[in-house]
């Protein structure tokens, strides 16, 4: 525990996994913690999500993981895996040139290491849980951030009597105040440090703009996604595929995920262009099913029927896809911002969420480094300059790492919808896992384990799988000119044929 002229009154903006893990943090080292979130108590069934869709199952890997051990926080790291399911790998559904349909299992790692699917709703109760129990922690709902200075430190929030139920990008509707007339009770509450991490929409960057200098880069690219459900067998209440795989059904240009969840359903995302969507939209239920299951083999009937097919594409949104990349991350010593807020990206890599959970433990390492929780530091410096120090660093680290996962998050697309099925890329993995298992002291992993299974700066993954890249293209090259001398100098031979065939043969080319 810090000393008490260490401990600091930080406002946390948003309460969703991001926002409680930073939370966690604080107030285990003893500052005293205020959480806002915009909507109601989002562990409560009722409360809508953001994207309005019912359930949201997301990828859980070490960075995540190693984020929450460090939260310290006894019993909370044991109970999210306990309610998670291993994914071992891919699952490519297809349907060969003979009309067979076909499931190609790929395993993530030559090591055996697996990712995690959880429930994002449960994830986010576990977290809340925790922090309720803590004296220093107040949890605020239903409370919209409407304006902050930086420089007093004061925030101002619209109390809503009416839980919020519109959408992320219509922030105003929905409210009231106890009279019902006029604009919602407004508080004002002073602060030390700020935490925002209110999502891609966030109030905390909007407000920190009229401060900070503040390059921003928006992006919405040309990919709309839809949530599915995959039911249970009726037979046995078993799930109807494999829960040991996240599933794909790769279309090039689209494609189709199924990720498992507890009660044996599948959580399913179909993304593509938006003249797709637009294209089967018009389309009767036949035609939409007929059209679906030519790019989609393998779904309907024999995962979901017809008729729910047809319903939940059009009754569920079709929502889009942002990629946000800004700098920097803070104003001085006020406030920094956390998760989408400061990075949103696209899906695609599973890293989100794990990202935003690895802001958290990064931010107070620095926090930490910094003497700001340490009283009786060394530096020469009062506390705002520590913290102000310690969050300059944060950006400087964080910025090119976070950079680098939005550019790898937008390049998997291409992975996932075509490159799995690729005799490029499957030659490629192998050798990068054949050389990680029988030569570990050369540092060699995939990407893919970099990414997911290790701890390394994104942007240090980005170089090292560069690198690797150029000593596989190098490699590949000289090969094909020593094959090329053996070629010509076995032709010369009564027996070259046979012997470059052996040669071939040994290879397993």
């Amino acid at each position: 525990m810090p000393d008490a002229d260490c401990r600091q009154k930080v406002l946390i903006i948003g309460a969703g996994p991001v926002g409680a893990l930073a939370a966690l943090y604080a107030a285990g080292r003893g500052d005293e913690v205020d959480i806002y979130e915009l909507r109601a108590d989002l562990r409560d069934p009722s409360t809508t999500p953001l994207n309005f869709t019912k359930s949201i199952n997301l990828a859980l890997s070490e960075r995540g993981i190693n984020s929450m051990r460090h939260a310290k926080c006894e019993g909370l790291l044991s109970a999210v895996l306990d309610e998670s399911i291993p994914m071992h790998g891919r699952m490519i559904h297809g349907q060969g040139q003979d009309g067979k349909l076909y499931e190609e299992p790929q395993l993530y790692d030559a090591q055996g290491r697996y990712i995690r699917a959880v429930d994002r709703a449960a994830l986010n109760k576990r977290l809340l849980d925790h922090l309720e129990r803590m004296p220093n922690v107040t949890l605020h709902f239903n409370h919209k951030l409407t304006g902050a200075d930086f420089k007093k430190n004061v925030a101002w929030f619209e109390q809503q009597v009416v839980p919020k139920t519109d959408h992320a990008q219509n922030p105003t509707g929905n409210v009231s105040n106890k009279s019902g007339k006029g604009r919602p009770e407004e508080v004002s509450v002073d602060f030390d440090f700020m935490i925002g991490a209110d999502g891609a929409h966030s109030a905390t960057r909007f407000h920190m703009m009229k401060f900070a200098r503040l390059a921003y880069q928006q992006e919405y690219i040309d990919t709309l996604w839809c949530e599915f459900h995959i039911t249970p067998r009726i037979s046995d209440s078993s799930f109807a595929i494999s829960p040991d795989h996240l599933h794909i059904w790769p279309g090039g240009s689209f494609i189709f995920i199924a990720i498992p969840s507890l009660d044996r359903s599948f959580t399913c995302t179909l993304f593509a262009p938006e003249s797709y969507f637009t294209g089967l939209a018009p389309l009767s239920p036949e035609e939409f099913v007929s059209s679906f299951s030519k790019n989609f083999p393998g779904v309907c009937p024999e995962l979901i029927s017809p008729e729910d097919l047809h319903k939940q594409f059009t009754e569920n949104p079709h929502l889009p896809l942002l990629s946000i990349k800004c700098t920097p991350y803070h104003y001085k010593s006020s406030v920094v911002i956390l998760g989408d807020a400061a990075h949103a990206m696209v899906p695609f890599y599973g890293q989100g969420m794990n990202a935003g959970l690895e802001d958290v433990r990064v931010l107070f390492d620095f926090l930490d480094a910094h003497d700001v929780y340490n009283d009786s530091s060394k530096l020469a410096t009062t506390l705002e300059e520590r913290r102000a120090g310690a969050l300059n660093a944060y950006t400087s680290q964080r910025t090119p790492d976070a950079a680098a996962i939005n550019d790898l998050a937008l390049r998997n697309y291409h992975e996932m919808s075509a490159g799995v099925k690729s005799p490029i890329y499957r030659m490629r993995k192998w050798l990068e896992e054949t050389v990680s298992v029988y030569f570990p002291s050369l540092g060699w992993s995939t990407q893919y384990s970099r990414v997911s299974f290790e701890n390394q700066r994104y942007s240090e993954v980005e170089k090292a799988t560069a690198r690797q890249g150029r000593t596989i293209v190098t490699a590949a090259g000289l090969g094909f000119v020593g094959l090329s001398g053996l070629t010509a100098f076995g032709l010369l031979r009564k027996d070259g044929l046979r012997s470059i065939r052996a040669l071939l043969d040994n290879l397993k080319i």
